[in-house]
């Protein structure tokens, strides 16, 4: 190969990488539907929850919304102050019943404060949003980002067992395809680690009388409330289990203590 035909062959080269890194060669068609797609992914859904819910609030509640949200814009340099309103906030739309939006403002507070109980509080949150919801939209809306928070809250406390029995919850409320026993399994897991943990012991009680397994809740409750005689929410399972297995007296008994 020549000398000249050296020289214009790396000519093309320096054009072609000088073309391709300082130049924007996208069409403006497929640029504008790049930028859609981008800003479609970076859409947290919140704001289309907030148009839906205004259409059936009435002035009043309305107007509370939006005298909040005018202090929330006016405490952008006071993060102290902020996160008070942003609670406001949240607690208003969980009065008004949306938890979506109402987990959506405490997983801000919890992004500002950086803290176990701020995520645990978001992520306790979005899971009443799952199990009250009937719209599988705002289900799927909550879910992730319940699953999320009690994963944040998790990385600050790696110890924390209430955070780690939230998260199976969330997987048992919600299962993942790929692996839908994963929740339960990470509640027998619990188990096996803290077997005298009574809040495992209840979920694992609770599970079995959704499955109809009657005497496994009952071995799982009774356990439980030879532990903490005095835990409610083990009384009126219990009392479920009982009437469910047929013992009319027993069932009784733990009905009148869940009632009292």
């Amino acid at each position: 190969m020549s000398k000249s035909q050296i020289l214009t062959i790396s000519g093309a080269i320096v054009l072609f990488l000088l073309l391709y890194l300082c130049f924007d060669t996208t069409p403006p068609k497929l640029k504008s539907l790049e930028k859609s797609r981008i800003l479609n992914i970076e859409s947290t859904g919140l704001a289309n929850l907030i148009k839906e819910a205004e259409v059936k609030m009435d002035a009043g509640q309305k107007s509370i919304i939006d005298a909040i949200n005018l202090d929330l814009q006016k405490s952008i340099k006071d993060s102290v102050k902020r996160i008070e309103i942003l609670k406001t906030l949240s607690g208003t739309w969980y009065d008004l019943g949306y938890t979506a939006i109402a987990g959506s403002y405490a997983e801000d507070i919890a992004v500002l404060q950086k803290s176990e109980s701020a995520w645990s509080m978001a992520g306790t949150t979005y899971v009443i949003c799952v199990k009250n919801s009937d719209y599988s939209k705002i289900k799927d809306f909550c879910a992730k980002r319940a699953v999320k928070a009690f994963e944040n809250a998790i990385s600050i406390n790696p110890e924390s067992i209430d955070a780690r029995i939230n998260l199976a919850i969330c997987y048992v409320e919600s299962p993942s395809q790929d692996n839908p026993m994963q929740g339960i399994l990470m509640l027998r897991e619990l188990n096996e680690k803290y077997p005298e943990n009574v809040s495992v012991l209840n979920q694992l009680g609770r599970l079995a009388l959704q499955t109809n397994q009657t005497e496994k809740a009952l071995e799982r409750l009774e356990v439980a409330f030879r532990l903490d005689p005095d835990n409610k929410n083990t009384i009126c399972l219990l009392a479920t289990a009982y009437s469910n297995a047929g013992n009319v007296s027993k069932a009784s008994e733990f009905n009148k203590k869940c009632v009292n």
